[in-house]
């Protein structure tokens, strides 16, 4: 066993109280119903599904696994007794360091993992002999992708990627639909196979470690493997299995996992699905379908759910947290001065809304901040508010944000829009059959520079006085 597989994560989750058992639900609702109630809580918890409705007992489903800070910070490898003001603390320059890193944790193959206790024949294969849930109510289909990991390679290079792409369960069990977003890696990876080989090799896992989740959801950049990525953060190599038909490299510790084949003539209705921008994806379109070889599982295998929604849903939490933090050593990394803060927020899906907090220090700093976080590949995708405040502001705090919106930002000079920007099919905007463009609002929120020196101070106690009447009356922090 490693820090890889998720029965020891489960286990830990559980000892510490942050893992809570559900027993009897319907895979068709009502264990997307129960998460999204758990989402809702102050503090979610994670939830295992067992004995779920049709399906045997230790067939699970596993969902909210970073829903706190807890989680996220047991997942990430920072500590498991962090506030959310901590763990942004603690991953302050950790994606730079993960990503330097990366090269000493190459994944390294083995013969035989627990992944294959159980091989499934491809005339065997049907994916409906697991819980596939109907998360939300008007979902085209039984999704059993949603916390997955697509596993592609570059022709060319050979390199590995971890995707994020919904599955729909088709043709009455013995396939799965992949919507791979146009722009992703792995969906360049596909492409380049079709014009190269006329087909394209994938695999994915369906049930693995959490820190999967959080790899294949982020924006590595090119070249480098989530795989490599996820060593660095856990400070261990990924043991890994290769496809018996496609030789692709599938995490040894997976729970569900299977390899096969796409073809660009070879798709199937799919959605729509809730996505993460709280509204479902539009009309049932053709997807690519993967014609599956194999299947494989460990007995009793857990599926890893990550059901998104309007948020908070899943995975909001986890993505807020590490976009931020990717986010403010992004901007560090480029040279621009100045900045304090930078909060991806979660009722904008971790990508919509973006404010950053910057020290003004010349004219035209905080339009510079701006366009660069507007179009920087970590924060471009998806993409519509970029809010740039004065370093008074808590960028985490939506409340101050729009405050400083209110009284900083006159809206004839300070915002300035952006078109034919990174926009995803999901965008609820959206037109069907259209280029998937966005449109994006730079909103300056910040006091004029030419008035630093004048603008009305803010009505408000000084910290030290506060922290005075706070000691005097402690009480009233509560």
């Amino acid at each position: 066993m490693t820090k890889f597989d998720l029965r020891e994560w489960l286990e830990t989750a559980w000892a510490s109280g942050q893992l809570e058992m559900v027993k009897g639900a319907d895979a068709a609702l009502e264990i997307g119903a129960a998460s999204q109630l758990n989402y809702k809580r102050k503090v979610p918890k994670a939830l295992l599904f067992d004995d779920i409705k049709g399906y045997p007992p230790g067939y699970r489903v596993l969902t909210g696994s970073v829903s706190n800070p807890n989680l996220l910070g047991r997942t990430l490898n920072l500590g498991s007794d962090l506030s959310d003001l901590e763990l942004v603390e603690a991953l302050r320059g950790k994606p730079q360091e993960w990503l330097e890193g990366s090269p000493d944790f190459s994944a390294y193959e083995v013969a035989d993992g627990p992944v294959f206790e159980n091989v499934v024949k491809k005339d065997e294969i049907n994916f409906l002999d697991f819980p596939s849930p109907i998360w939300h109510e008007h979902d085209g289909g039984r999704y059993i992708g949603t916390g997955c990991a697509v596993i592609t390679s570059d022709p060319d290079t050979g390199a590995i990627n971890l995707g994020a792409y919904r599955m729909q369960v088709q043709d009455d069990g013995k396939a799965v639909s992949i919507n791979a977003e146009s722009g992703k890696h792995g969906f360049q990876h596909i492409t380049k196979w079709f014009e190269k080989e006329g087909r394209a090799p994938v695999a994915a896992t369906l049930g693995q470690h959490p820190v999967f989740l959080v790899v294949a959801g982020t924006e590595v950049p090119t070249g480098v493997s989530e795989m490599e990525y996820a060593g660095a953060i856990l400070g261990e190599k990924v043991p890994f299995v290769r496809g018996p038909d496609t030789g692709l490299p599938i995490p040894a510790e997976s729970e569900l996992a299977f390899e096969g084949w796409l073809y660009p003539d070879r798709k199937r209705p799919e959605g729509p699905f809730g996505e993460w921008t709280g509204y479902y994806s539009g009309d049932v379109t053709p997807v690519l379908t993967v014609e599956v070889t194999g299947l494989f599982h460990r007995n009793d295998p857990v599926i890893l759910g990550a059901p998104p929604g309007k948020p908070p849903h899943d995975y909001s939490y986890m993505r807020s947290v590490m976009k931020s933090a990717m986010a403010t050593d992004a901007l560090r990394g480029m040279g621009l001065a100045g900045v304090a803060g930078v909060w991806c927020h979660e009722v904008g899906g971790g990508r919509s809304i973006i404010a950053v907090a910057i020290q003004q220090r010349y004219a035209g700093h905080s339009r510079q901040a701006g366009y660069l976080t507007a179009q920087h590949p970590v924060t471009a995708y998806m993409n519509r508010f970029v809010i740039v405040v004065d370093s008074d502001i808590n960028p985490r705090d939506l409340d101050e944000v729009m405050w400083a919106v209110s009284t900083r930002c006159d809206p004839a000079r300070d915002i300035e829009i952006m078109h034919y920007s990174w926009g995803s099919r999901v965008d609820p905007l959206g037109l069907a059959g259209q280029p998937a463009y966005n449109t994006r609002a730079l909103i300056d929120a910040c006091r004029p520079f030419e008035r630093l020196n004048d603008f009305p101070m803010v009505a408000e106690s000084s910290a030290e006085v506060l922290k005075r009447v706070a000691n005097k009356w402690p009480g009233l922090r509560e």
